[in-house]
């Protein structure tokens, strides 16, 4: 399928490795300029220079979602060079634990951590990308929740949980907002994805995650990052507001 994306501008954050690198991988393949955001500015750098030595356009800017001023010089840098705005894939995030804590003993610094890297950035990054988008008439918006969301979370990650949930709900509501200016608002709802994360995990831990799910084995960075370019795409013009899983079909584990 030609997803008809050639010559789009893709900022991604968090893209300098893992999924968000894959999906930046992917929307270059598919015709995109590339932008790799990243608190990392050095791993940001390295992860375009990547996709330029592939032929692929691709710069990078170093941002921390979390700082309004950061996000605001990030946008205006993008406008300065590219001209124009087509795609956000609001990727930055850090993971829940598979200890964490329970609601009781979560101090405020835990929760709060949590909170503005996923939500707080989520939401600077896109209202300031909408402007951009409106001012061309085209725009996807892409966000990163959860399994969690629908699963129910797992116990000691309500921080994390909340936080997923809180993209959600966002994404819900600005896919109303901009539907009307030929922009549409997603997101992508992974489970456990095969990334430098997963090869932490102990090897019992890692089989009892798969022997759970009915595919039997972890996403791909690659598989999320095919779906993300699909809904980037014209094809994908009446999909807005959704969640979409990308779990095998386990949305929830057993841990005990």
């Amino acid at each position: 399928m030609n997803l008809d994306l050639d010559g789009r501008v893709a900022l991604l954050t968090g893209a300098a490795r893992g999924i968000g690198l894959a999906e930046a991988e992917a929307l270059a393949a598919e015709g995109c300029r590339i932008v790799v955001s990243d608190r990392d500015a050095e791993a940001a750098a390295e992860a375009a220079a990547r996709l330029a030595e592939a032929g692929h356009p691709a710069w990078s800017l170093g941002c921390d979602v979390t700082d309004e001023a950061a996000v605001a010089a990030m946008l205006e840098a993008v406008a300065a060079r590219e001209g124009r705005l087509d795609i956000l894939v609001n990727n930055a995030g850090v993971a829940g634990t598979l200890v964490g804590h329970a609601v009781e003993a979560m101090s405020l610094d835990h929760w709060d951590r949590m909170v503005r890297i996923h939500m707080h950035g989520t939401f600077l990054c896109t209202r300031a990308a909408i402007p951009l988008m409106r001012a061309a008439g085209f725009g996807r918006i892409v966000n990163t929740s959860s399994m969690n969301v629908a699963g129910g979370g797992r116990p000691g990650n309500a921080n994390y949980t909340a936080a997923k949930a809180g993209i959600a709900g966002f994404t819900r509501v600005v896919a109303k907002e901009v539907g009307r200016a030929g922009l549409t608002c997603n997101c992508v709802a992974p489970g456990y994805v095969e990334t430098d994360l997963i090869q932490t995990f102990s090897a019992d831990m890692r089989e009892r995650i798969t022997a759970q799910n009915p595919i039997g084995r972890f996403c791909k960075p690659e598989e999320v990052a095919a779906l993300v370019a699909f809904l980037c795409s014209r094809q994908a013009a009446f999909i807005n507001g959704a969640m979409i899983n990308l779990d095998g079909g386990r949305r929830e584990f057993v841990w005990d």
